[in-house]
């Protein structure tokens, strides 16, 4: 049976261009001022799949639970070299904590069926708890691997994985049988570009919400199956599912099965102790440009 790894992927806002415009009067973030990303460290662990399929073969899927337009972020791993890439979304699963949210993701991989080996990034940078992936190890019932720096070796026959784990001023060398979920550090792998020709095949692969809208704005007599059937003919269906689909519990999905609460949000304003006006002329420019060569800053 050849090798199948699941890779478990986010989009996440781009938290490096947080800014007061971004704020609401809270102190939280509005998620849709911010541009959409691929969580490096998702990235990251995708490319380490990616390398063990080009050593030993086999499939690499790519999961996500999010919003209808993380299937962006899907097309993105298309065009890195995923096989299947699947998008959980469903209304019911907004608002879910880290608990809530490894539900969804362990009972969407045992929708996917067989695996060996499951990798994921050691937290998305929308909420650092780094919780995500140990959880659903948890509720899978395998081992785990945190602060993936390097896959060691891969025995298939032995059906054994060795890595080495990062961590306070040194690693440790892990090893396990499998199936084994590993978290990745960003400096594990750097993610490969694009491949032209991928990019150019999977641009027009569609998500069901996708495929849903272009029917409801065609003025052709066509229906969602007949368009759903085409996609999935022409290897161009990115597969989405629901709670139904994926025999969840609505009671532990979302708000519903979150019981992580926030119980204070405060704004933290910065300020410099000491700071020089720069009048604003020729005279003044040049100026600050001659201290900042001073303090080797700048030039």
């Amino acid at each position: 049976m050849p090798l199948h790894t699941i890779v478990l992927v986010k989009q996440v806002p781009d938290t490096s261009n947080i800014s007061g415009d971004v704020m609401r009067p809270d102190g939280t973030v509005n998620r849709a001022r911010l541009p959409a990303i691929f969580n490096p460290e998702d990235q990251a662990a995708l490319e380490l799949a990616l390398r063990l399929k080009d050593q030993y073969g086999g499939l690499v899927t790519a999961l996500t639970m999010g919003p209808p337009n993380a299937v962006n972020m899907l097309r993105e791993c298309l065009y890195m070299g995923a096989d299947r890439v699947i998008l959980v979304s469903d209304r019911r699963f907004a608002a879910a904590d880290t608990l809530a949210t490894s539900y969804a993701l362990h009972k969407a991989i045992q929708h996917i069926g067989d695996y060996d080996l499951i990798f994921g990034g050691r937290q998305a940078i929308d909420g650092d708890t780094a919780q995500v992936g140990p959880q659903t190890a948890e509720k899978l019932g395998i081992t785990q691997f945190t602060y993936t720096q390097e896959v060691l070796n891969l025995d298939l026959k032995q059906r054994t994985i060795r890595a080495k784990r990062a961590i306070k001023n040194g690693y440790e060398i892990l090893e396990s049988p499998l199936p084994v979920l590993l978290t990745v550090i960003k400096d594990a792998a750097r993610p490969r570009p694009f491949d032209v020709r991928k990019l150019c095949t999977y641009k027009r692969a569609q998500s069901k919400f996708e495929i849903q809208s272009y029917v409801d704005e065609s003025h052709d007599l066509i229906t969602l199956d007949q368009v759903l059937e085409k996609a999935r003919a022409d290897g161009l269906y990115i597969e989405t599912w629901n709670i139904e689909d994926i025999d969840a519990d609505v009671s532990m999905c979302g708000l519903a099965g979150s019981p992580t609460k926030v119980h204070k949000v405060e704004n933290v304003i910065l300020s410099g102790s000491e700071f020089k006006q720069v009048p604003a002329s020729t005279e003044g420019l040049n100026e600050m440009i001659g201290e900042l060569m001073q303090d080797h800053i700048f030039g």
